[in-house]
């Protein structure tokens, strides 16, 4: 065979080519019906879209808490000596903070505005765990006075803490975080202290010598979305022999081993083809695995296990509903009650790659952080016994990376209709980003499946509150 051979590339008749060439000739090749969203525990997506307008992010308190006990029992059927703790930087509305608190949870916060609202919240200095690479002095003296277990990051916070607490009466429980080679790559060398080096067991040693200061907590995260559950077996095997070398040589034993969090929700990476529970494993892998390693110790040495966990609990009991406010791309647009034609297909098609229909809806990714990574669902609020097609999903910014979604399935569908995004329960609200649109509404539909606001739509006055104008520069236009 000749070497320079290259295969033909086979397009449809339409000369549309790629993986989805071959369905795209074909009407009916993506079926009739998608996956849709009519109701959230109990109440019509679109009377919650009529009530409290459009876009909106709705929260579901029974997944909160079917979650969190979930997981809590998970760990604590073959490890009673588990803990856990609420990662405020995942979502820190006061409501979804105070669900997990109700629920057991003490608070995790890696900066001084997170450390402030949990005891706005009413969490004692004592129960929250303080991470992160930079604390500022001020709020370190506070979370140093009023008790809280701060995991200390790198040299140079230890130094400042030494110099905080020199005049203590009593010893100051920390903890230091240990960053690990797990098998997971990237390995986030940015936080802690080298375990492999030998770094994490001299900040031990000086820690454990300084009678100002207690070694309280080992605490290693080795990455987020962890589909791998060997991998925490692995982080936590070596914690346990740092806390060994630590024991047998300064004659100290560590209370407590935290490994973190990083837990996978039911969330598909972009490019994962097929159904979550495919690639996810149950959170029952994790726990068996975690603690197999913690059950080899004789009883009486033990420690605590704590996990800081955050995607898992809220991710999948989030949802942003939005609004289709055009539709683009589309020769003949769908008019109510008629139906679609084979032509008008056709004609959808061979308008190219880059005049598909096109969908523009009220939500852009100034609300969807997660969206670069992971595929966010698209599911209409009513069904439609209609063909599919691949349509884009534009947001309402003046971006071109304002795409939600390159190629969804979904049937024809109208402005107006309403869309539910899914799950986006994760980081999407605390990272949001008010660009020339204000932030949407909250709602928490309650344990008695009642829907109530836990954060109101932005106002101006929100946004420009801050801003001060200079007086030279209150003067109005010139004429």
């Amino acid at each position: 065979m000749n070497q320079n051979y290259v295969p033909p590339e086979i397009s449809n008749e339409l000369g549309r080519f790629g993986p989805t060439a071959a369905a795209d000739r074909n009407l009916y090749s993506r079926g009739m019906s998608t996956k849709t969203l009519i109701e959230i525990d109990g109440i019509p997506v679109t009377d919650l879209v009529k009530r409290f307008g459009s876009p909106l992010f709705v929260f579901s308190e029974q997944r909160l808490r079917d979650k969190a006990r979930h997981l809590r029992d998970a760990f604590r059927r073959s490890y009673p000596k588990t803990s856990f703790a609420w990662s405020y930087k995942t979502n820190y509305l006061s409501a979804i903070c105070q669900v997990f608190h109700q629920e057991g949870w003490i608070a995790e916060v890696v900066s001084d505005f997170e450390y402030q609202k949990a005891r706005k919240l009413g969490i004692p200095g004592a129960k929250i765990v303080f991470n992160g690479p930079h604390k500022p002095r001020q709020i370190l003296e506070t979370a140093i006075a009023e008790g809280a277990l701060i995991q200390i990051d790198n040299w140079d916070e230890l130094c400042q803490i030494e110099a905080l607490v020199k005049d203590r009466k009593e010893p100051l429980e920390v903890g230091i975080r240990v960053w690990l080679d797990a098998g997971v790559r990237p390995i986030w060398s940015k936080f802690g202290f080298s375990l492999e080096s030998g770094e994490a067991g001299r900040v031990a040693s000086r820690i454990i010598t300084n009678p100002k200061l207690s070694l309280h907590t080992l605490h290693t995260h080795i990455g987020t979305y962890i589909l791998d559950p060997g991998a925490y077996a692995v982080a936590a095997r070596k914690l346990v022999a740092l806390r060994e070398q630590i024991r047998v040589e300064q004659k100290h034993v560590i209370s407590c081993l935290n490994l973190g969090g990083g837990f996978p929700s039911h969330s598909l990476l972009h490019g994962m083809v097929g159904e979550p529970e495919q690639y996810i494993p149950p959170i029952e892998r994790y726990a068996d695995a975690i603690t197999a390693v913690l059950n080899e110790l004789p009883t009486k040495l033990r420690p605590e296990l704590r996990f800081e966990t955050g995607r898992y609990l809220v991710d999948e009991a989030g949802y942003l509903l939005t609004s289709v406010v055009a539709v683009k791309g589309v020769r003949h647009p769908v008019v109510a009650g008629a139906d679609w034609t084979l032509r008008d297909y056709k004609e959808q098609l061979i308008l190219g790659e880059e005049a598909r229909t096109s969908y523009l809806i009220d939500a852009g990714v100034n609300l969807l952080y997660t969206g670069a990574w992971y595929q966010i669902n698209v599911l209409p609020a009513e069904a439609r016994n209609l063909p599919l097609s691949p349509v884009r999903l534009y947001g309402p910014l003046c971006m071109a990376i304002d795409v939600v979604r390159y190629n969804v399935d979904l049937p024809p569908l109208n402005v107006g209709d309403v869309l539910a995004l899914h799950p986006v329960g994760a980081y999407n609200v605390t990272q949001s980003m008010q660009f020339i649109t204000y932030r949407p509404a909250v709602v928490l539909i309650d344990g008695k499946g009642q829907p109530c606001i836990i954060r109101r739509r932005e106002v101006l006055e929100d946004i420009d509150g801050p801003e001060c104008l200079p007086d030279a520069l209150k003067q109005g236009l010139s004429p």
